[in-house]
């Protein structure tokens, strides 16, 4: 089955009407592309909840770091995964089961398998596009 992403309008509005994005895969270190990238969003508003076992038992930009999406206890907008490909399908079993509305896979990440378990559990999907990136060019004033 082939994939195509939402338009650049449909991401717009997903991001407009977005909060909180768990970070699959986030790390503690500065330098890495998924604390850039995530730091990023939370100075734009945004709540940025880490998901990473290896840190559970710390905070990463301010916000305790959960093992799971599913020890996370509040609403959860957006999934947004900084793991490698191989690794998504559980990932989005996951964010069907906690009731997240978007599986996003970030830029260089494609799983079209894992894509078709978040789409058939009712999320929207976005795939190799960096949240940040679409944020700074669609909403570059805002929400």
């Amino acid at each position: 089955m082939s994939f195509e992403n939402p338009s650049r309008e449909e991401i717009r509005e997903i991001l407009r009407q977005s909060q909180v994005i768990a970070v699959v895969g986030l790390s503690d270190k500065p330098d890495r592309t998924s604390y850039m990238v995530s730091e990023a969003m939370q100075k734009k508003g945004y709540r940025i909840i880490p998901v990473n076992p290896a840190v559970s038992d710390s905070t990463i930009l301010g916000e305790k770091v959960y093992a799971s999406l599913q020890d996370i206890r509040e609403k959860v907008d957006i999934v947004n995964v900084f793991r490698r490909s191989e690794f998504c399908e559980p990932v989005a079993e996951e964010a069907v089961t906690i009731g997240a509305k978007v599986l996003w896979l970030q830029l260089g990440i494609l799983n079209v398998t894992a894509a078709n378990i978040a789409s058939r559990g009712g999320l929207q999907v976005i795939m190799d596009r960096c949240i940040k990136v679409e944020d700074s060019i669609l909403l570059p004033n805002g929400k």
